[in-house]
């Protein structure tokens, strides 16, 4: 089980558990957070999506100011990358599958204190993204 915030092109948060996410398929399903024991998982569609971050926790860190900036000293495995999303939004982090053309890619962000463990980009919500 994965604790997922998917967010939406929209600008929608959901937030809930996913034990079904794989990045070439078009959908996954995901049971909200707050869900009454037995419901059924809703289904999300990828194409819908900006990106799906795996967290930590679901209710975040609220005072976190997130980094965008990579620790000299850390030992960092992977291609540093920068992605602007279509929002405005900046991420920076570090990626092994990124290839121009394909649907999305896996990203670790650059704040080793983010709430985010990686996040799945949906490369149609990005303006540009930046191999550093």
């Amino acid at each position: 089980m994965n604790q997922v915030v998917a967010h939406t092109k929209t600008g929608q948060l959901i937030k809930g558990i996913t034990n079904n996410f794989l990045p070439n398929k078009e959908s996954f399903h995901l049971l909200p957070a707050g869900s009454a024991p037995g419901s059924k998982p809703m289904e999300v569609f990828l194409n819908q999506l900006k990106a799906v971050f795996f967290v930590k926790d679901l209710q975040g860190q609220r005072d976190h100011q997130e980094k965008n900036a990579f620790d000299p000293y850390a030992f960092q495995q992977g291609k540093k990358i920068r992605v602007v999303f279509q929002d405005g939004e900046v991420l920076v982090g570090l990626t092994q599958g990124y290839q121009p053309g394909r649907p999305g890619f896996f990203m670790v962000p650059a704040d080793p204190k983010s709430n985010n463990e990686r996040c799945y980009i949906v490369a149609s919500s990005t303006k540009e993204v930046t191999l550093l």
